[in-house]
């Protein structure tokens, strides 16, 4: 068996399909970072222990856990309010935190995107993983951009399975407002990590993942970055296939490359 935390801030509306998605957990913790609505209230109706922490940045926000809640399980799965567990997820989860395998620190495992109702893989570069399923206490994590990921000496492998995240589980709106903040994080780290520089050959990678990660990094050198990012995720990875949610994603996509760039600019000319 494993635990789950749910990072949590003003989630009534989101929580409730997440918390139903883990209904068989035996240890269900819901981290908060100063909700104002329902959230506590839901959450302990499904039986979840409730804990606060102010939030920093995921990365910061998942190692508090880590390190701060006493979980009951040996492993724990980290979700966010948005997204669900799926059932073969939840069986495979048991499966591997079974077996005695000392030699490993984290599951990586890669969400299936939801948005306005639909699966839409090639706009989200499917299967982009996640360090998911972790060891505590001593798992740590990172922050990179809006994000986190694994801490460089994490022993990783991965699963088979996926977790759902709804990328529209909030107004249009609310998405752009959040994604203002995030650019400035990435921002910031581009100008923090100017000097590690990526190496080309890991393009080629067998590693998705690295390969991704990369192409990340070399993006930064390019002009006209949000049209590009919009005709990589809309022609190149096929996104048209997926519709008008397809269209619509690689919008919003173009919009955060911009919030991205702006950031970058008010950030050189204070250098």
């Amino acid at each position: 068996m494993f635990s789950v935390v749910i990072l949590t801030l003003n989630e009534e509306k989101n929580l409730p399909s997440c918390l139903a998605s883990v209904r068989t957990c035996s240890d269900i913790v819901v981290l908060d970072s100063g909700s104002t609505d329902r959230t506590q209230e839901i959450a302990e109706s499904y039986g979840a222990r409730f804990f606060y922490n102010a939030f920093d940045n995921f990365g910061a926000q998942r190692n508090h856990a880590q390190s701060e809640i006493p979980f009951q399980h040996p492993w724990v799965f980290h979700l966010d309010a948005d997204e669900q567990m799926t059932p073969e997820l939840w069986q495979e989860c048991l499966e591997v935190t079974h077996r005695n395998t000392p030699e490993i620190d984290g599951y990586l495992i890669a969400p299936k995107m939801i948005f306005e109702g639909r699966w839409i893989p090639r706009c989200t570069d499917y299967p982009a993983y996640q360090a998911r399923l972790v060891r505590v206490p001593d798992f740590r994590f990172i922050q990179v951009g809006h994000g986190q990921r694994e801490a460089p000496d994490m022993r990783m492998t991965h699963l088979r399975q996926s977790y759902l995240h709804d990328l529209s589980a909030e107004p249009v709106e609310s998405w752009l407002e959040k994604h203002r903040r995030y650019a400035i994080q990435e921002a910031k780290q581009h100008y923090e990590g100017q000097g590690s520089r990526p190496r080309w050959r890991d393009l080629f990678s067998a590693d998705a993942l690295q390969r991704r990660r990369t192409l990340k990094m070399l993006s930064y050198n390019l002009p006209f970055r949000p049209e590009l990012r919009f005709i990589y995720q809309y022609i190149l990875r096929g996104g048209f296939l997926h519709g008008s949610p397809g269209l619509h994603y690689c919008r919003l996509l173009r919009r955060y490359e911009k919030f991205v760039d702006q950031a970058r600019r008010k950030m050189a000319a204070t250098l």
